[in-house]
Order: structure tokens, then C-alpha cells, then sequence
């Protein structure tokens, strides 16, 4: 297999991870950190490596076959995972070398688990780098679900394979289409970033938020997230944002072109609105009623917390652990659903169980009638034959992946709730899970470094589709 053209775009985001890393160095100087320091040298190393791998790979032939595209997504996401935790482990933090993976690959992911505690004593550059990586997390995520997945055929997702090929006026393509997309995901950040400060963030917290809020990611700069904010608007602001974050950047560049009418109609976005609506109604009701909260404040923390779980942001203004076991169990099947394909999210995603359901619909009505002729239908379409097919398998690989998580970590000594919400919150990439150790309140540091490990084999298989990793332990992949 030709891996040039794969280490060639490794390269360029080993490059691009570099200047990255320039970002908080300039926060720890401005500070006055000595970890200015450490980003320099690992800026200077990732840097060294990308550009020499640019140099000795660059070819005129750079098309991709199926088989690269899957070495590339593999190899660029965990490579990119071990770089970037760098900064953490040479930096004053003085962490173990699984801490700083785990929390590299939560935060490239935009998983939103963390190992560190004390946040609010923490170097700002180290606070700000968490930031910057979910924050590329996020724009990475959403650039291989309209391009490179579509192309692999991943679990149904080449339903979108003609988003990057439609001919109509105002939609570009390929490298233009990914521009319009990143402008859209700056301006969107630098907005959230402004509105997070009208509502009484300062500065720093205010673009820290406003990265990990539209790249659903979750890291915030305090140990409490939100629970450290009393007042309602902060939340307003992240419920709106996190919305935004969970719907497809697609449809977005076509209402920023004008074009509202595929956004309000998009059957998708529709689902989403209205699950996570019925889901924080009920969490309402449960407060109100079982718990004796003000309407109002369970109406907030309802909707904040719900919205934050189904995009997989991971943010908590509450301890919804404690809110009941009908509250918990939904939180557990939102952790698993995920927001919209096209998006910064991740999970299962909205449009698999609207396939499963159109194929399930489809089933009974033969059933019912034996004699007639039905086809599942997506978005008002027939769905291509192979789709239905690739879902059911994408469900059954996602299941089978959760439960095998959940048993090795029971294994290594994980109590049942952290076990099972830890395969979880990992597989969908939430970030906080259940109970007192990982739940809203808690954190992933008291681990046992195998359990950490085994997280971060989740966090990448979720983030990656599962398919991408699984199809490259199969032997057929590497015959001629």
C-alpha cells in the first residue's frame, strides 16, 4: 500500500498543530507562566516531524484510495492524540504519561472527560490548549463526516456523499466547501465567544467556553463547569450555541448564503429539536414534581443539561445523577442518540435511528401485507439498498463495542454504574458519565491507569465511526 499521499496530509496537520501550539504560549506569556516554555519545544518538535514528513512525502499523484482513506483517519487522529499531548505531560502539571493521553484524546475527540483537577489554579496556556483542541476536534470532525466518511461508505453515511457534489448555486466544493465551513465555524465561535461575555463571562473564560461550546466538547475552565455560574445567562448562551453545534455545518453555509428553507425543513434537525424538547419537559416534570425545584429553575437545568448530554458537549449545571431513575435512564439513551450528522457532535446520531425506523416501518407494513412493495424512504427519498444494511451493522458493531468497554472495565476494577456509563460517555464521546466518581460532580482522575487506557480506546472508536478502526483489524484489508 502506497502511504505516501497518508503521511503527506499527516504532515500538513502535524504543521497545523504547531501553530496551534503558538496560542497558548502567547496566553503564558501574556501570564507570565514559564510553561511559555514547553509550547515552544513541542511546537518546535510537532512542527520538525510534520514538516519533514511533508518534504519526504509530497508527490504529484495525492489521490486517495478506500484503503488510505481509513489508514489516514486512523493514523491522523491518533497520532495527532499523542502529539498533542505533549504540552500536557512536560508541562508544570507534573502528570503521568496516561493522564496527558487521556486527556489529549478527550480533548481532540471532544470527549470532555478530564483527569486534572483544580482547574481554576491551573496555567492558563494549559487551560486555553484543552480549549484549542476540542476546538480543532470539532472543525476536523465535521470536515471528514461531509468529505471523508461519505466516501467510505461508514455506517450510512454515504447518504451525504452528494453534499460535496450538488451543482447548485451557493453550495462549493471540495477545498472551497471546507473554507466556507471553517469561516462559518470562526464566526460562530467569535460570536458565542461575545455572547458568553454580555452574559458575564470575563475574557478568558468567555473564548475558552466559546471553542469548547461549538466543537460539543465539554472542557471548562472551572472543576464545577457551570455549576460555578449563579446566574441564568451563561446557560441561555450554552444552550444556544450547543444547539448550533449539533445541527449540520452544511446547512448552516447554505442559511449564511440565504437559504434557509433546507435548515427549517431538514428532517434531522426536526428530530433533534423535538427529542431533546420532550426529554428536557420531562426532566421538568420530574423536578417539579418529585423533587419540589422552582418551575423555572428546573426548566433551565432541564434544557441546559438534556441539550448538553444529546450534542455530547458534556457542560453539567447540575448533578443530574441525583434527579431520579427516570431522569437517569434518559440521560443514558441521550448519552448513546447524538445530535446530527454534518455536525460537531457525536454518538449514534439522529439519522441512523431515522433509517432503523423507516426500515422497522417498512417491515410491518410486509408483515401486514405480504403481497406489496415498500422502500424505506429517508428525507422524502428511497434509500439506496446498502444503507439500511450499513446502519443495522453500524448498531450492532456500536452495541457490541459498548458492552465489551463496560466488561474490561469491570475488569480492572470499576464498580457497575462507572463501568457502564464509562463505556458510554467514552463510545459517544459525552464526557461525563454517572455516578459519584465520573458523574456531573466528579471526574475521571481517581482511575486506575488501565481503566484510562481502555477510555481512550472508546473515545477514538466512537469518534471514528468504529467501522474506521474495526475494518483495519480484519486481514482482508491488508491483501493486495
Amino acid at each position: 500500500m502506497n502511504l505516501r499521499p497518508v503521511f503527506y496530509i499527516f504532515g500538513i496537520l502535524l504543521c497545523a498543530l504547531s501553530i496551534s501550539m503558538l496560542i497558548p504560549m502567547l496566553v503564558d506569556i501574556y501570564y507570565m507562566n514559564n510553561d511559555w516554555k514547553v509550547f515552544l519545544l513541542c511546537s518546535f518538535i510537532t512542527g520538525f516531524f510534520g514538516g519533514l514528513m511533508v518534504l519526504t512525502t509530497s508527490s504529484d499523484d495525492m489521490q486517495l484510495t478506500t484503503k488510505q482513506g481509513f489508514m489516514m483517519i486512523s493514523i491522523c487522529w491518533i497520532g495527532l492524540s499523542l502529539f498533542s499531548a505533549l504540552p500536557f505531560w512536560l508541562s508544570a502539571l507534573d502528570i503521568s504519561l496516561t493522564d496527558a493521553v487521556f486527556e489529549s484524546v478527550s480533548g481532540i475527540t471532544t470527549t470532555g472527560a478530564t483527569a486534572l483537577t483544580g482547574l481554576e489554579t491551573l496555567p492558563k496556556g494549559i487551560l486555553i490548549w484543552r480549549a484549542v483542541l476540542q476546538w480543532l476536534g470539532g472543525i476536523g470532525i465535521i470536515i471528514m463526516a461531509l468529505s471523508v466518511l461519505p466516501f467510505l461508505k461508514i455506517g450510512g453515511m454515504q447518504l451525504f456523499q452528494t453534499e460535496l457534489s450538488e451543482s447548485e448555486k451557493g453550495t462549493p466544493r471540495a477545498r472551497t466547501f471546507a473554507s466556507a465551513i471553517g469561516l462559518i465555524y470562526i464566526f460562530l465561535t467569535f460570536i458565542c465567544m461575545v455572547c458568553y461575555h454580555l452574559a458575564g463571562m470575563n475574557y478568558f473564560d468567555s473564548a475558552a467556553h466559546a471553542m469548547t461550546t461549538i466543537a460539543t466538547g465539554g472542557y471548562a475552565t472551572y472543576d464545577t463547569s457551570f455549576f460555578h455560574y449563579e446566574s441564568a445567562a451563561p446557560l441561555i448562551v450554552g444552550c444556544i450555541f450547543m444547539v448550533v453545534g449539533g445541527v449540520p455545518f452544511v446547512l448552516l453555509l447554505k442559511a449564511f448564503k440565504g437559504n434557509l428553507r433546507p435548515l427549517l425543513r431538514d428532517q434531522q434537525v426536526k428530530w433533534f429539536l423535538i427529542t431533546f424538547t420532550i426529554a428536557a419537559l420531562i426532566c421538568t416534570i420530574v423536578l417539579t414534581f418529585q423533587h419540589d425545584a422552582p418551575l423555572g429553575a428546573s426548566l433551565l437545568h432541564s434544557f441546559f443539561n438534556v441539550i448538553s448530554v444529546i450534542t455530547g458537549t458534556g457542560y453539567a449545571s447540575a448533578d443530574y445523577g441525583q434527579w431520579g431513575s427516570t431522569v437517569v435512564c434518559l440521560i443514558m439513551f441521550l448519552t448513546f442518540m447524538g445530535a446530527c450528522a454534518g455536525s460537531t457532535s457525536c454518538g449514534i446520531k439522529i439519522f441512523r435511528f431515522q433509517v432503523l425506523a423507516a426500515t422497522v416501518r417498512v417491515q410491518v407494513k410486509k408483515l401486514l401485507y405480504p403481497n406489496g412493495v415498500f422502500i424505506p424512504q429517508f428525507a422524502g427519498k428511497p434509500l439506496p439498498k446498502d444503507v439500511p444494511s450499513a446502519v443495522m451493522s453500524f448498531f450492532f458493531l456500536y452495541i457490541i463495542s459498548f458492552a465489551i468497554l463496560s466488561m474490561a472495565l469491570s475488569f480492572v476494577g470499576l464498580d457497575f454504574i462507572t463501568a457502564i456509563s464509562g463505556a458510554a460517555t467514552s463510545i459517544s464521546n459525552v464526557g461525563p458519565g454517572l455516578g459519584d466518581i465520573i458523574g456531573p460532580s466528579g471526574n475521571f482522575q481517581s482511575l486506575p491507569d488501565s481503566a484510562k487506557w481502555i477510555l481512550c480506546t472508546g473515545m477514538i472508536l466512537g469518534r471514528l465511526e468504529i467501522f474506521t478502526i474495526i475494518v483495519m483489524l480484519s486481514p482482508y484489508f491488508w491483501r493486495k
